[in-house]
């Protein structure tokens, strides 16, 4: 699997080239609010300097920031940061950056209704389509789920594996694309809650995804779709109330 932005948070570890570091840095920058939307950049010469490349790595990254919808070039007036309803949010990098800035429960719900709009027609359609191999392959990843050893990293990651499978399984293409939001999902669970936190609910977490499997093998499309939908939810209701449970702490930390 891809080293991805799961793997990025986990372990704090993104090798990265200069072309990759600007991007990477303004990229956090405009989604923190420090280049408020509307805003013009500040000029080349500026921004070579601020991180230490040449205008030629500059300019490439202005052209990956535009491509991900984050900026526009006008002519005789600049860079210009577009507004937020231009970003994209499919993108890896793009939600990467919003979870380092630090994410509220409005946005990784907006992020659990599109899990929703997607995943579970392609938990329906890996009913249809799924392989014997494949339905094996999501049956082990499942079961793996239940050890006992997991911590909350390596639980995370058993968990995109599952998930990034199943839209694999699914046999549409467009599916894939999908990949993205179900890791940025998974990346906010991870770092907000965990179910790792004890032998049960370890247990409760592989159930409830052997139990999409299984539906799977039964070539049950409704009991796939539903199974995927009971999941998701779990998930959305634990960082919930892990949020809930930041709220009501915060002022008698204060």
């Amino acid at each position: 699997m891809r080293k991805g932005m799961l793997e990025t948070v986990i372990t704090g570890v993104n090798t990265r080239t200069s072309h990759a570091q600007v991007v990477d840095e303004l990229g956090k920058a405009i989604i923190a609010g420090e280049f408020p939307v509307g805003s013009i950049l500040p000029g080349d010469p500026e921004l070579a300097a601020r991180f230490k490349v040449s205008r030629t790595v500059l300019r490439e990254a202005m052209k990956t920031l535009a491509a991900k919808g984050l900026i526009v070039p006008r002519a005789r007036i600049g860079t210009r940061v577009t507004p937020k309803n231009h970003w994209n949010l499919f993108d890896s990098d793009v939600l990467t950056w919003h979870f380092h800035g630090g994410v509220d429960e409005e946005f990784l719900y907006h992020l659990s209704e599109i899990r929703l709009a997607f995943e579970p027609h392609g938990a329906a359609l890996a009913a249809i389509n799924a392989t014997e191999a494949e339905i094996s392959g999501m049956m082990r990843l499942a079961v793996a789920m239940g050890d006992p050893d997991h911590t909350a990293e390596t639980l995370a990651i058993a968990d995109l594996k599952f998930h990034l499978a199943v839209v694999e399984a699914s046999g549409n293409p467009f599916m894939r694309t999908v990949g993205s939001l179900i890791e940025a999902a998974l990346v906010g669970i991870f770092k907000l809650s965990s179910p790792a936190s004890g032998k049960e609910r370890i247990d409760d977490v592989a159930r409830s995804h052997i139990k999409i499997v299984e539906q799977i093998s039964r070539r049950d499309e409704a009991g796939a779709r539903a199974a995927m939908e009971n999941v998701i939810r779990v998930g959305r209701e634990r960082v919930r109330a892990a949020l809930s449970e930041r709220a009501e702490a915060k002022p008698r930390s204060e």
